[in-house]
């Protein structure tokens, strides 16, 4: 893409009411913009890396075994009132009156949606057990919006919810989501601890948040050190296998969110010197809460005993666009952002330092065809900007690979290449350039 016919609308400053680093840099960076109190439109660079981390999930949540779907954002308030919920949800859920007076609402998550679905369509055992997932946005009707898009009223998330036939079962589905969202969170470059964590209004027994460290946190957490130092499976994980271990080594080191801080409990389990007192992000949540939305739904089956049971259920949340400020959080330096290649809205950024020298443009734009043959994603500075500029912006949007082409270089017979994370450059051949980077799946 040349930046040229790109859209693009940086921001020298940030607004005096962004208060944390990610909500400045998504505005400075031209990311997103402000609708309306916690709502936001989504400009072209957000887009794509909200686009990189939902393919990430979808991946991954493939990969383990879960259906993608996807249900509506407007839900009929009946299911809700079957449920339970739908009074006890409290000012947060969005109600609504349609013109047949018929009560509605949009939906802040979908428990009870799904669970009318299985209840409609599945009648055997032998169709269990399912894992349903869906990326769709959501809306909570927060008191105070702030922070950007990590506390907002309108959001993007996947929810999945499992359903099997016993409790074993579904402590299995959920062991499966929970090895999945540690692969998810690496592949991000994203150190997510599980913390024991209430259950809130979803409700269950068993409850893990996935939590990033970082001073801009809404909230404090308490952990070993020993989590720091585990490493998330490999892409060779079976999900069909007993992943008990796993969980339990990730799940052994104490390791809280404040509401279940119990200081005896971690002074007396954790040595003085692998104590960490610190603030974290939310970024992701697992529950398993048995029957509680399939008995009073109906979510019953017969099993091969002939028996009606109640199915067992989780279900197994990820804040994707709140992903996109806790990616900013955990990577940035003083001069921008800095992406993880995996998320980053383009592969290389390109840089023409005199698009007036007819040399430096058809070189570049050799380079650029040539890049964009091997499957490359490219961002080209075309523009007649100073140098001075244009370094700015790269560094500001932060494409982890910089290829940078001038009249002087080229005389050599040369080009730049800087890494964006490292700072590091090196000059290479233009005979060479296109052997810097191969053929991208």
């Amino acid at each position: 893409m040349r930046l040229t016919n790109y859209f693009l609308p940086l921001l020298k400053e940030a607004p005096k009411d962004a208060d944390i680093i990610s909500h400045q840099l998504m505005l400075r960076a031209g990311m997103i913009k402000q609708s309306s109190s916690g709502i936001y439109t989504w400009l072209p660079m957000g887009l794509a890396v909200l686009k990189k981390i939902e393919k990430i999930i979808r991946d991954e949540q493939t990969k383990a075994g879960a259906l993608e779907m996807l249900m509506p954002t407007i839900q009929t308030a009946d299911i809700w009132k079957k449920s339970g919920r739908y009074e006890d949800y409290g000012k947060e859920m969005l109600r609504i009156v349609d013109r047949h007076d018929r009560e509605m609402l949009y939906g802040p998550t979908n428990e009870e949606h799904i669970t009318d679905l299985v209840s409609t369509f599945i009648k055997s055992y032998k169709n269990i057990p399912k894992i349903f997932f869906h990326i769709q946005w959501k809306f909570r009707d927060e008191i105070r919006p702030r922070f950007g898009v990590m506390r907002c009223r309108e959001f993007l998330m996947k929810d999945a919810y499992s359903f099997d036939l016993s409790e074993d079962s579904g402590k299995h589905s959920y062991n499966k989501m929970f090895v999945s969202y540690l692969r998810i969170f690496k592949k991000m470059e994203l150190n997510a601890i599980p913390m024991k964590a209430e259950s809130g209004p979803i409700g269950g027994n068993m409850s893990h948040e996935f939590i990033i460290l970082a001073e801009t946190g809404e909230s404090k957490v308490f952990i070993d050190k020993k989590l720091l130092e585990l490493e998330a499976p490999d892409d060779d994980i079976n999900y069909n296998d007993d992943l008990t271990e796993i969980v339990k080594t990730w799940t052994t080191p104490f390791a809280v969110t404040e509401d279940m801080y119990n200081k005896d409990k971690f002074y007396n389990n954790v040595l003085l010197e692998d104590r960490i007192e610190e603030k974290g992000i939310e970024v992701g949540h697992v529950f398993f809460f048995g029957d509680k939305y399939n008995k009073p739904m109906g979510a019953s089956i017969q099993n091969k005993d002939g028996k009606v049971i109640p199915l067992q259920s989780g279900s197994y949340g990820i804040g994707v666009s709140r992903l996109v400020a806790a990616i900013i959080e955990a990577h940035h330096d003083d001069k921008g952002i800095v992406w993880p290649k995996s998320v980053s809205p383009f592969d290389i950024s390109l840089i023409n330092l005199k698009p007036s020298n007819e040399d430096v443009n058809k070189i570049c734009d050799e380079i650029y065809e040539s890049l964009e043959k091997k499957r490359y994603q490219i961002i080209y500075d075309d523009t007649d900007s100073s140098i001075g500029e244009k370094f700015s912006r790269m560094d500001l949007i932060g494409i982890p690979i910089q290829i940078i082409v001038g009249p002087n270089s080229i005389k050599e017979g040369k080009v730049e290449i800087k890494d964006r994370k490292t700072d590091a450059r090196k000059l290479v051949n233009l005979s060479e350039i296109l052997n810097e980077f191969q053929l991208k799946d």
